[in-house]
């Protein structure tokens, strides 16, 4: 039987993990952040404090890839530490809502800006959303190695670009970050509540460091590169948020940066009239590049779950030539395309996809306490910078996050709670049809 193979390296990886972070949400969630927010203060305290959450999440993470340096990632942290049911459900979640509704949404902001460039009607969006599924996908069955080629491609092109933003709004902004979008708000209750709903945007927009740990199987020397790369991404992908954002503030003002539906696109405009083109094909290439590491992820996921017989067994086909999941990914670029055109708005998606991927990373994290009590002397190539305190740290503000979404987005939260436990029977039919076969 064929197998994946290991080609990837701790350069690929790490532009792997901050690819997956860069993709749509930093030029489309900064206004967002500013509407909850209105002070240039609270807005890069947002930002930061979603680096920090993000920086110890990936230090939690690396001593669990180092302890189980297999593909699926989180996937396989849950089911070695809390069984089949809450590693089914995470995967679960993953296919039906989480990565197949992310791509689904990178691909569409992917066409949207196509219009920018060359005019579409709202059926030739979704034509160039679905192609582009179609394009990602072709990439990903060929060879994981020629996706890390790609990946580090675009990765480089979107920094280049953000870098690019950054200059112009260092160089030719106003000087300063601008007076507050509306008034501070009163009481502390109201001030972390829109702290919670400014988080929305931030951990979207941060979301993906972790998608090396799913490749772990095809990773040379997985137990020292996966966490290295998680880290490096991070750290990475944390201070090019906070420069933008300056930028951002400094070119427009917060008031301007909390109207804008395009905040980047507007605020290179206030300098270079033409510049909103330029934008417009930082976009493209950054969110085609960030579908292309989600295609390449996420099927490592199902792949896994196929193969501890939790999910369908086709899924677990490796192609004899590619040696990659070809069931897997076709599964999910199948899906992808269905969302696609059944979609919703862009922030109404994103409290969906980012409220259910918190609940499992907050699972997840809690696993390096329960294996240093389980496992004490398992083998551990990195063991966690600052423990107990940075997965502390990760956890709190996870569980504040998850909480404060339940009070303030009870909708989006309750159909994101509902679509998870869609997922129990078909979990009762796997678990069935492995025991008849057994």
């Amino acid at each position: 039987m064929s197998k994946l193979r290991r080609e990837l390296t701790l350069s690929g990886l790490t532009l792997i993990a901050i690819g997956s972070c860069i993709g749509s949400g930093i030029f489309l969630t900064p206004s967002q952040v500013a509407q909850h927010l209105g002070s240039p203060v609270l807005i890069l305290g947002v930002w930061a404090l979603g680096g920090c959450v993000a920086l110890t999440g990936a230090l939690t993470f690396a001593e669990l890839g180092a302890m189980f340096p297999r593909a699926g990632g989180v996937y396989v942290y849950l089911r070695e530490g809390y069984g089949d049911l809450a590693a089914f459900w995470y995967g679960w979640a993953y296919f039906v809502v989480v990565n197949s509704g992310a791509l689904a949404a990178l691909t569409l902001a992917c066409a949207y800006y196509v219009g920018f460039l060359v005019p579409l009607s709202g059926d030739g969006q979704l034509a160039v959303a679905c192609g582009a599924v179609v394009v990602v996908t072709t990439i990903n069955v060929l060879r994981v190695k020629l996706v890390q080629l790609f990946a580090g491609l675009f990765t480089g092109l979107k920094l280049a670009g953000i870098a690019a933003i950054v200059g112009v709004g260092l160089w030719m902004g106003s000087g300063g970050l601008g007076t507050p979008a509306a008034p501070a708000v009163d009481g502390s209750r109201d001030t972390l509540s829109a702290l919670g709903l400014a988080l929305v945007g931030v951990f979207f927009s941060y979301g993906g460091w972790h998608h090396a740990s799913y490749l772990s199987g095809e990773a040379r020397d997985s137990s020292r590169t996966i966490p290295r790369a998680m880290i490096l991404g991070a750290l990475i992908v944390t201070l090019t948020y906070l420069a933008i954002n300056i930028a951002f503030m400094r070119l427009l003002g917060v008031e301007k940066m909390a109207a804008s539906q395009k905040v980047a696109a507007d605020a290179i405009s206030t300098v270079m009239p033409s510049g909103a083109s330029a934008i417009a094909v930082i976009i493209v290439i950054s969110t085609f590049g960030t579908a292309l590491i989600y295609t390449l992820s996420a099927p490592r996921i199902y792949f896994a779950m196929a193969e501890d017989g939790l999910f369908f067994r086709v899924l677990a086909r490796v192609h004899p030539t590619f040696h990659t999941p070809v069931a897997a990914v076709l599964f999910q670029s199948a899906w992808a395309i269905v969302l696609i055109l059944a979609w919703g708005t862009f922030e109404e998606v994103i409290t969906y996809v980012t409220f259910t991927d918190w609940i499992f990373f907050t699972l997840a994290a809690s696993l390096v306490f329960v294996f240093r009590v389980r496992r004490p002397d398992a083998e551990r190539s990195y063991r966690t910078l600052g423990y107990p305190v940075t997965p502390l740290i990760f956890i709190c503000v996870s569980v504040f996050f998850i909480v404060n979404t339940l009070i303030e987005r009870p909708v989006q939260a309750v159909w994101a709670l509902g679509l998870l436990g869609s997922g129990l029977p078909f979990y009762l039919y796997f678990k069935r049809a492995a025991r008849s076969s057994g």
